[in-house]
Formats: structure tokens, sequence, C-alpha cells
């Protein structure tokens, strides 16, 4: 069967090579993929972004199944076009999606529903912002309310830095925010104090099967210092995730969500991440919902199943997941982000990259793999092309010893400008 994956991150190119190891998928189109894609042999990019054209090559090529990768098709109802033309596709509607699309959509939701998340209140108006922040003190938590690629969120450490973000959001849109119908608005939310993990969970609309736990690392320095991104590493199994503290946010969090979606008339299909926070109690409170695989949490999970990933897609379209157990790798999958000079704010592109290992490197079997981003192919050179560019992940017996392995891959690496942390896992080793 011909599959497709839509979008052209990390995400994307650990869903497609993951695919392209079934031995009943014959193609794997990425659209429109990056270099690393382009890359490999068995896979093949596709030069589409627009939903209609999309859903139309998938008619017109035979397409047996296709994955979102991306919030933004999902935003812009690429699973509602494909549906119309009777064609299998993982991911939520447009009208699903806001739990990602929406900030306030999803703290409306939760409130609604009595799933565990920060108090909260939604603003459009600049003034009244300030003068609630100014109520609230700080440190406090200001969202803009669309879509921004995973960087429209300030954790505010002083009331200073809160009206900062406050006017970026509201009043000159500095981080290039998708706002809604509603026009521009901010959520502002208490800060939540714990250490935070990423739940990831595949569902056909009523049963719910969860993936691999992980733990992303948002801000762009060691030690958790410096802006927020959009993940500057990532591993997995996540140690914060006890059995105890699992089995409270099945209950309490993911399948109250299922249940709310269907019971509101939207049925949520596909991926659903819950960025979580687990305070010291282990009690786990909503941060954020994702309708899709988190990045580069993604290149960790999909590093470490072993199940046929065709086989997952296919159940989760059919509406037959209660059918399915997963099977994991027992050891630990850690991926160290390498991003563009000037990310997270002015990510310069167009710097060559050299030492990247072979694309043969990428078959099942490998204990490591470069996931490719951000990057493009030039004149036959793989140059950066986005903020993030490269997802170096590694497959270890411990934390320390699949973090060791993907520094070790990571060191041949180089572009002008490159940035990345060295301390990925740090928390899962220091317990």
């Amino acid at each position: 069967m011909k599959v497709l994956v839509i979008g052209g991150g990390g995400r994307e190119h650990a869903l497609a090579w993951k695919l392209a190891q079934s031995p009943k998928v014959q193609q794997v189109l990425v659209a429109p993929g990056n270099g690393g894609t382009a890359l490999d042999n068995r896979l093949h990019n596709v030069a589409l972004t627009d939903v209609q054209a999309l859903a139309d090559h998938a008619l017109a090529h035979k397409i047996g199944l296709t994955v979102v990768g991306p919030e933004a098709p999902l935003a812009a109802g690429v699973v509602d076009a494909f549906r119309a033309k009777g064609l299998r596709i993982v991911g939520p509607t447009k009208a699903a999606a806001q739990l990602e699309s929406s900030k306030a959509f999803a703290k409306d939701f939760m409130r609604r529903h009595g799933i565990p998340t920060a108090a909260y209140e939604t603003f459009d108006d600049a003034a009244a912002a300030h003068a609630y922040v100014e109520r609230q003190g700080a440190p406090i938590v200001i969202k803009a309310d669309g879509l921004a690629a995973g960087k429209g969120v300030v954790v505010a450490a002083t009331l200073a830095e809160a009206h900062e973000a406050i006017d970026f959001m509201l009043l000159d849109n500095r981080l290039g925010v998708q706002h809604n119908a509603e026009g521009a608005r901010v959520v502002i939310e208490e800060f939540l104090a714990g250490e935070e993990a990423s739940f990831i969970v595949l569902t056909d609309g009523r049963s719910v099967v969860p993936l691999a736990t992980s733990q992303d690392h948002k801000r762009l320095l060691d030690g958790d210092r410096g802006p927020n991104t959009g993940g500057m590493g990532a591993y997995s199994p996540a140690p914060v995730v006890t059995p105890n503290v699992h089995a409270k946010v099945m209950h309490e969090i993911v399948q109250p969500t299922i249940a709310g979606m269907l019971r509101d008339g939207m049925p949520f299909t596909g991926f659903l991440y819950a960025g979580l926070m687990i305070d010291a109690q282990g009690r786990p409170k909503t941060v954020e919902f994702n309708a899709r695989l988190g990045d580069p949490e993604a290149e960790v999970i999909l590093m470490r199943l072993k199940s046929d990933l065709f086989d997952v897609l296919m159940h989760a379209a059919e509406g037959t997941l209660d059918k399915l157990e997963l099977q994991w790798d027992r050891r630990t999958a850690l991926g160290v982000v390498m991003a563009a000079y000037g990310y997270p704010l002015n990510p310069r592109k167009g710097d060559a990259i050299t030492g990247l290992p072979p694309a043969a490197h990428a078959h099942a079997e490998t204990d490591h793999m470069v996931f490719h981003a951000g990057t493009a192919m030039v004149d036959g050179q793989v140059v950066t092309a986005g903020g993030r560019v490269l997802c170096v992940t590694a497959l270890g017996e411990s934390v320390k010893t699949a973090q060791q392995r993907a520094y070790e891959v990571l060191q041949p690496i180089a572009f002008d400008g490159a940035q990345w942390r060295g301390d990925i896992g740090y928390r899962a080793i220091k317990r």
C-alpha cells in the first residue's frame, strides 16, 4: 500500500522512516518532506502543502493511508478534506484540532469537563490583561491563543516580563501567532511548579492506546535556562511518569478528554498529546493539549516502537484500536536537537551541513538515527532550512548510555552557528 506523511519536520521524518520499515508498505510519500527524506531512497518527497491539492493527489495516486504530522494542516481542515473524498487519514478534524489551535477553547473545554489544569483567564484587551497580571503577581504564564509553532508561551518570572509578553502577543504580534477568528487573545495562567512530561496517546475516537512516555527540554540553554523553544531534545521513557502517575493521567485527563470530545459532538481521532506538569506529590495537571505527536518526542518514541507503525495507524483509521497492544524496546531513546544560528527568534537558513552519517544507516536495526527537521537539498548539498535543524537520536541501556551515544553521533556533524544543549536527559540521570 502507498502511504502519505503530511509535513516536513523531524517528526515527519521519524514517521516516514518507521513506516518504510513495514513489509506492507510499498511506498512512503512525504509532503513536502525535507533534506533527510530526500536522501532516503525509500521515501519520496512531494512538493505540496495545500490541503485540497494534497487530497486530490492522494486520490489520484491511490494512497491507502495518510498520517498528519504538524498542527497547521490539521487546523486548516486537512482531515475533513480527505474524509470528504473517502480517504483514510489519521488525525483530528478541524473542530477537534481546536484543542491545540485555540488555547482558550482548550481551557474552556477542561473547565467544562473537570480536567485538572491551571487556573486561568482569557483577554483580548491589553489594559485588562496588564491589570490582571498586576493583581496576580509573578511568576505567571502568558500564552498566545493561536498557533505559534511552540513559541507562543512565556513563563514570566517577573511582572516586567509578563507585561512585555502581553504587548508582544496582543499589540505587535512579534511572535508571528496565527490568530483565530476572534482576533488576538491571550490566556493568562497560574504558574505550576513541578516536572514536565509529555503524555501522548493514539485514539480512534473511543478507544485509547498510550504511547511510551517522554520528556522534552523546552529551554534553549543547559540547565533549563534561556528562552522557550519548540523543544531542544527529549528522552523516553520519562521516569517522572511512574505507574501511579500513568494511571492518574489516563483516568483523570486522557479518558475524560476523549469522552468529553465525543459528548461535545467532535470526536477526537489521531494523536492526542497532553503536556503535563507533575507536582512533588505526583499529581498531574494539563499544561496544554496538542492535536498531534510532539517534536522532538516523536523521534525518541518511534525509535523505541517495535510494533509495525503501519498496522498501528490502520487500526486508528479503522476504529479498531481496542484490538491492539503496542510493543516497545526496553532501552532508553534520547534525542539532541541541533538548532540553527539565531534560533528561536531569527533562525538563519542556508548554512551547509557536513559530517552527516550516510542515509544507508536509516534501517531499523541501528542504535542511532539522525532525523532531519529544518533541512533542504540545494544542488546536492544538505543545508539548514529552519530553526530546529536535526534531532540526533540514540538508544542505550540507560539514560546515561543513550546520552553518551547521542553526543558521540552528534560530534562530527557541523554547520555554522549550530546550537545544542549538552545536558539532554539530565533530570532522569539526576534522579
